[in-house]
């Protein structure tokens, strides 16, 4: 008969972990504890490869802040003063206030600031033209920051862009991809939601070639693979030589600079105005 004491329980227990211990079976305690010492081995490696990474290679973390060049420079000074609170710290855009700029290119900052439109005092439906506020000098050094910030269209050197360009070829694609919008003569029209078009009178070759490239406001987007940069050149031949420096074509008053169609049509009503009122005159008398 096998006794059941307490003693006899707790006595066989001990036999048990004797022979546990002696058949090198770990504990759950024991195996716990080299988990945890292995741990600790692997984040104080980590922690030493680090440092060492840190110490001798310190050029790398000099390169995610990008070197400007020194026109850069000046242009992220002026950025910093006058652009910053709409357009965000490194032209990443604020929200509510002003877009991003990276990725525009100098070409954008060029159109956008070199016709006044930029900097805006208050957001409104479509930016107007206004007198610049930045000489050539500065615009040149901001578009050069956004450049190399971000990327983006970049403008030909040079002032005169239509150098080449074929004035009848140039009309001709004038009339296909721009008369619907800024009219035949030029002089822009209205768009939908308060936007409009506007007149191409006051625009230079440097600001037409950037519009075409960059699409702003809701100007569509003319990348070399719509307009080549030849056709280009044609497109602000014609704008600047076609409409801007030739005479009306056609005609006697300046009714639009449409030519004799519009006087036809304003000479018909007025003549048909005359007889009607002739007529009664007529009858009246008799």
């Amino acid at each position: 008969m096998t006794s059941d004491t307490p003693a006899d329980r707790r006595a066989d227990r001990g036999r048990g972990l004797l022979a546990r211990l002696r058949s090198g079976r770990a504990t759950p305690r024991g195996r716990g504890r080299r988990r945890l010492g292995t741990a600790v081995r692997l984040l104080v490696a980590l922690f030493l490869a680090g440092g060492v990474y840190t110490v001798f290679a310190p050029g790398l973390q000099a390169q995610d802040t990008p070197q400007l060049s020194r026109a850069a420079e000046d242009g992220q000074a002026l950025f910093d003063q006058s652009c910053i609170s709409c357009h965000g710290r490194n032209a990443q855009g604020v929200e509510g206030r002003g877009p991003s700029l990276i990725g525009v290119g100098s070409a954008s900052v060029e159109f956008q600031v070199g016709s006044g439109r930029m900097p805006m005092a208050r957001q409104e439906a479509q930016a107007e033209r206004k007198p610049a506020v930045y000489t050539e000098e500065e615009i040149r050094q901001l578009g050069q920051y956004i450049q190399e910030l971000g990327g983006g269209p970049q403008l030909p050197d040079g002032e005169m862009l239509r150098n080449g360009g074929d004035i009848a070829v140039g009309g001709q694609l004038y009339r296909i991809n721009c008369s619907s919008c800024h009219a035949f003569s030029g002089g822009g029209g209205a768009l939908s939601s308060g936007k409009f078009a506007p007149s191409l009178e006051p625009s230079t070759d440097r600001q037409l070639y950037a519009a075409m490239l960059t699409g702003p406001q809701n100007m569509p987007v003319f990348g070399d693979n719509q307009l080549t940069p030849e056709q280009k050149a044609d497109i602000i031949a014609f704008v600047q030589e076609g409409l801007k420096t030739d005479g009306d074509p056609g005609g006697l008053t300046n009714l639009g600079r449409y030519g004799p169609v519009t006087e036809g049509i304003a000479i018909f009503l007025v003549g048909i105005t005359a007889l009607v009122f002739a007529s009664l005159w007529i009858a009246g008398k008799s």
